[in-house]
C-alpha cells in the first residue's frame, strides 16, 4: 500500500512542479527580481528531483519491501514541503528568515536517499 501512496504523492509532487515552473517562468517572470526568480527556480529543480524519487520509492518497495523505503519516502515528502515550500513562500514574500527554514527539508532530502541505499543494500538479492 506505501507504493501506492507514494507513487500517488510523486505524481501529484510532479504536477505541483511542472505548474510552479510554468507559473515562475511566465506568471512571475515580470513580477520578481532575478534574485528571487532564481529562488522560485531552485524550489521548482528540488520538488521535481524529489517528485521523481519518490516515484522511485514507489517503484522500489515492492521488490526490497523495507520499512526504510517508508521513512525514505515521508522523509523526501517532508523535505519537498520543508524546502520547496519555504523557497516559494520566500521567493514570493521576501522574507528572509524562511532561508533558514530551508536546510531542514534538504536534512530531510539527504536522509531520505540515505534510506533508500541503506534499503537497497540490506534488499533481497534475488
Amino acid at each position: 500500500m506505501t507504493d501506492r501512496i507514494f507513487a500517488l504523492l510523486g505524481a501529484l509532487n510532479m504536477f505541483v512542479a511542472v505548474a510552479a515552473g510554468a507559473f515562475g517562468a511566465h506568471g512571475l517572470k515580470a513580477r520578481l527580481s532575478a534574485e528571487m526568480l532564481a529562488i522560485w527556480q531552485t524550489g521548482v529543480t528540488y520538488q521535481m528531483a524529489h517528485g521523481l524519487g519518490l516515484l522511485a520509492i514507489a517503484a522500489l518497495a515492492p521488490r526490497f519491501g523495507s520499512s526504510l523505503l517508508t521513512g525514505a519516502g515521508w522523509l523526501m515528502f517532508a523535505g519537498i514541503v520543508i524546502f520547496s515550500g519555504s523557497l516559494y513562500v520566500l521567493a514570493l514574500s521576501n522574507v528572509r528568515w524562511l532561508g533558514a527554514i530551508t536546510p531542514i527539508g534538504g536534512l530531510g532530502f539527504l536522509a531520505g536517499w540515505l534510506l533508500v541505499a541503506l534499503a537497497a543494500w540490506r534488499g533481497p538479492t534475488a
